[in-house]
This record gives C-alpha cells, structure tokens and sequence, in this order.
C-alpha cells in the first residue's frame, strides 16, 4: 500500500509541474493557423473555375481564415506567373500544367476545376461547309487555341479515332472569339471549340457540331486544375490544405447546375440566355491521380510529351 501511495503521489507531482490536467486545455487540440492569409489565385475561363468564384463571392474562403484574391490571367500563361511570383496558385488547363511539369518546373496540384461532357467541347462547322463528316477531308484544318493544348489533343484523338491520319492535320491557330471569323473565311474547315463559344455559334451563325469531343479516348476527359509551384507548397502546406477545403466544398455545390448557371452572368459576358443553353460538363470533388494520368498518357501517346509523366508525383503528400 505504501509503495501504491508514493506512486500516486509521485504522478500527482508530475503533473503539477507540468502544468497539465488530466481533462486537458482547452486550447490543445486548436490547428495551427495558415501560414499566410493572403492567397492570389490566377483564374481563367469562368466555366471551369465558376465554383472557385462562386465560394469567393459568398465568403466561404474567409471563414476558413483566408483572403482569396482572385487575378485575371486573361491570355496571360498562369505558369509563368506563378513562377514569377504574381499569383501563389493559379488555373490552368491540365494539358499547360503537366507541360510545364514535363519541362522541369516543379508543380504541385491543388484541386481539379472541370471534367469535359457530351458537347462542352467540340468540332464545330458553319451551315453549308462541304465537311460534313470526319473523315470527309484527309488534311483538315482545324481552328484550335493553341497548337499544343488540350483543343489540339482533343482534334487528334477525335479525327485520329474517326480515321484521320494525324499527321496530315493542318492547325490554325485562332482565339475562340475569332474562330467563326476563320471558318467563315474558309481558313478552317472546323473549329474545336468549348462552351460557350459553341452555344454562341449554333444561336448566331447556326453552326453545326461536325463531333463531339467528349467521346473515345477523351470522353469525360480532365480538362483543368490548381497548381502551386513546389517551392510554396513547401513553405504554405496549411494555407493550401485550407485552400483545398474549401474548393471541395465549392466543387461540391457546383453539382447544382442550376447555381451555376445562374451565377455566370455575375462574372462572365455570358448572358442569361445563353448561361441557360450552354451543356456543362462537371466539377470533380477529388485529385484523383488515376483520372489525370488519362491526360498525360494521351500527350505522351500523341507526340506532346517525350517521356511518360507520373502525375501521382505532382499530388499533395496528404492525399
């Protein structure tokens, strides 16, 4: 008993000095902080990053203790930014992301923004074009972005499917705004477009979808996200995972179509009308590594990169 007794009285001692109680502080079980409450995000096309402008305007990242400011990039490279240091995280096409990775710059994903679906991208061709058909050209010119993104790979896999030699594809580079204008020239044969440019063709001009992109090898195919460099995701590991939290959140409610569409006129020259016309594709709620490695697998298979990229390496060590 005596032995018992001294022991009871040493832990009681120990904890004494230790300032500690057996119920614990209140305050112990508190998260660190971020490490910075100011995040500048690069932002692009308002269909793919509605939700992440959507959960700015109502406030949602400043509950979560950040101050999201959002920094148009417009025809700006939001790599180049973001290695330059004008945004701390930026979107951008997964096609432009996983380049950039393939060339050295050292990226780490924070969130996918948008999933292609039936008709949200396309090959689209004026009322009377003689192409009618795929396969009706054997050196088609096709109106793209840029020569190497996601619009080019998509042509390739599209035409090359349907049984186009790829090599004898001839592309024309166009900002989609001047897409119509080269199709109507007879620079281009089709335009690969995305929403809303092709709902604005088809209300406009009458356009006609010659095939849809989200079909094959790209159906529901990735088509945007979130990076940081490598460099500020080391030095910001809470700030992000606070960023990344509430995009989930933000993806999840873009489910609701409806929300979105509603939304896009507030941030967007897309009106009404046309917001309630465009077919949109979905807002993944995940990083998933299986689902990016599609996109980086197609661009080695196509020529776009020399050699395969390991995308699960470009993920948070979290996930």
């Amino acid at each position: 008993m005596k032995a018992t007794g001294l022991r009871f009285a040493l832990v009681a001692t120990l904890f004494a000095l230790s300032g500690c109680s057996v119920f614990g502080s209140g305050d112990s079980g508190q998260a660190p902080p971020p490490e910075r409450t100011t995040l500048r995000v690069g932002v692009a096309s308002p269909i793919d990053t509605a939700p992440l402008r959507m959960a700015v305007a109502a406030g949602k990242f400043r509950q979560a203790g950040l101050n999201v400011q959002l920094v148009e990039l417009g025809d700006g490279d939001g790599v180049e930014k973001l290695k330059s240091g004008q945004v701390d995280v930026t979107f951008g096409s997964d096609v432009s992301l996983f380049r950039a990775a393939a060339s050295g710059t050292a990226l780490q994903l924070q969130g996918e923004a948008y999933t292609f679906g039936r008709t949200t991208i396309a090959l689209v061709t004026l009322p009377g074009s003689d192409y009618t058909e795929p396969t009706a050209k054997k050196s088609p010119k096709i109106a793209v972005d840029s020569p190497d993104d996601i619009g080019a790979l998509t042509a390739r896999a599209v035409l090359g499917t349907a049984g186009v030699d790829k090599s004898k594809i001839e592309f024309v580079p166009r900002p989609f705004g001047q897409m119509p204008a080269a199709l109507q020239s007879g620079d281009a044969d089709a335009a690969l477009m995305v929403e809303p440019y092709i709902t604005r063709a088809e209300k406009e001009l009458g356009a006609q979808i010659l095939a849809d992109g989200s079909t094959g090898a790209t159906l529901d195919f990735p088509a945007s996200g979130y990076a940081a460099t490598g460099q500020f995701a080391a030095a910001n590991p809470r700030t992000l995972t606070a960023f990344r939290n509430v995009l989930t959140q933000a993806q999840l409610a873009a489910s609701d179509t409806a929300k979105v569409r509603d939304a896009l006129p507030s941030f967007s020259d897309i009106d009404q009308t046309t917001a309630a016309l465009i077919s949109l594709g979905s807002y993944p709620t995940t990083l998933s590594a299986t689902r990016l490695q599609r996109v980086a697998d197609l661009m080695h298979s196509s020529g776009q990169l020399a050699n395969r990229l390991d995308v699960a390496a470009m993920l948070p060590n979290a996930l």
